[in-house]
């Protein structure tokens, strides 16, 4: 209980500092494998606060470590993202973004910040735990292929051997003071669909002489609709029912009111739990979309962009962070999540290391900060630093004590 209550104390001592950190950040966004401001500006803070770390990992990634006692009995990995979006801010407020067109509307800034927090009070009380905190600052979160698989072949997980690793992502939806936990399968695998249909262009008004390319992709969705949506195709190969999503957001035709186009484009995702299914339902795609632009005399071609695996939280390490999380914060503000099909490049570190993604509220409606993520007004309650910084650090203790 002392232990807990000096980082409490640490982490409201800091709370203007990681304020002034969070705000910097907000106003200087960089997109995807372009973070190389904010990367400079977290080594200066690691390097401030005398904690060692090595660059250069992807381009603008950072490793910091931290040794508590017996470096070596245990080693623990935090993870932070540090990608914004292209996005135009919305927010009147001091510290919008000073980048048109560019604004850290999924909250990298935020988990940038707290996992600044935590590494600031785990060195402050390093002889007070066991083991090794490494942190890793990731690029290219939003963007395929992700900065943590790149950091994972660059060796993030290796010396020193990674044992475990945690991460936290901002939850607008949730209020301030709380967060949120999921034990077991919690997040999506991702994959980009793009289908290209090639017909036989010409004059709208000579039917004749065309191939109707907007016909057959029109086909294809419908036939994309009901086979895939129906609730017997979403089965895994243990028979059980697979949370699935197919949707198409874009659909490109350069014709005109008389002018047929040659070719028609589709953009769309599909996410699912389950490994298999996945595979399977790739190949029985290729042969739908093909079948059926067949039928109306067009050929069509899919192209599958493989994204992040399905995100797992290891049951026994979450249910240990939760309890941890009660401990610290008090039963009323944990709470159980449910599944989600959105995707989180976190996913490849779970599928290597027992690993536990939580969410933490960063709402407050009583203030009108309810805008979600991936928007131009999101924003946060910042009192959520200090929770987040506090508890991050926390749970890496309570961890590596055990």
């Amino acid at each position: 209980m002392e232990l807990q209550q000096k980082i409490k104390a640490i982490s409201a001592a800091q709370f203007d500092k990681l304020l002034s950190i969070r705000r910097h950040l907000h106003q200087h966004p960089e997109l995807s494998f372009e973070e190389v401001n904010t990367s400079l500006y977290i080594q200066e803070q690691l390097r401030s606060a005398g904690i060692p770390f090595t660059t250069g990992h992807v381009k603008t990634g950072i490793i910091a470590l931290i040794e508590g006692k017996q470096p070596s009995k245990k080693t623990l990995l935090l993870r932070a993202d540090m990608d914004a979006l292209p996005i135009q801010e919305k927010n009147e407020v001091d510290y919008r973004s000073k980048h048109q067109g560019v604004m850290h509307a999924c909250g990298h800034d935020v988990h940038s910040s707290i996992a600044l927090g935590a590494a600031f009070i785990l060195k402050e009380i390093k002889n007070e735990f066991q083991g090794t905190v490494k942190i890793m600052f990731q690029p290219g979160e939003e963007v395929l292929p992700g900065g943590a698989a790149l950091m994972i072949k660059d060796g993030v997980l290796q010396n020193p051997e990674v044992d475990k690793a945690i991460a936290l992502h901002v939850f607008p939806e949730m209020e301030a003071g709380k967060v949120g936990f999921r034990k077991g399968m919690y997040m999506a695998s991702t994959d980009e669909l793009y289908i290209t249909v090639n017909g036989k262009g010409g004059h709208a008004a000579m039917p004749e002489r065309y191939t109707n390319p907007l016909i057959a992709a029109s086909a294809i969705l419908l036939e994309i609709q009901n086979t895939f949506m129906q609730k017997e195709a979403l089965k895994g190969t243990g028979g059980e029912n697979v949370p699935t999503v197919v949707a198409f957001g874009k659909m490109e035709a350069k014709g005109a009111t008389n002018v047929i186009p040659d070719k028609v484009e589709l953009a769309g995702t599909f996410r699912t739990m389950n490994e298999a299914w996945r595979a399977d339902f790739h190949q029985r795609l290729k042969t739908l979309v093909s079948a059926k632009a067949k039928e109306y005399g067009c050929n069509a071609e899919l192209r599958v962009e493989k994204g992040y695996p399905f995100l797992v939280n290891d049951p026994d390490f979450t249910e240990k962070c939760m309890k941890a999380a009660n401990a610290f914060l008090g039963s009323a503000c944990v709470e159980e999540l449910p599944l989600r099909m959105t995707a989180e490049d976190f996913a490849f570190i779970s599928q290597e290391v027992p690993s536990c993604f939580y969410r933490l509220g960063t709402g407050n409606a009583a203030k009108g900060i309810t805008s979600g993520v991936h928007t131009a007004t999101f924003n946060i309650d910042e009192s959520a630093l200090q929770t987040g910084a506090g508890l991050m650090a926390w749970l890496a203790v309570s961890e590596l004590n055990s």
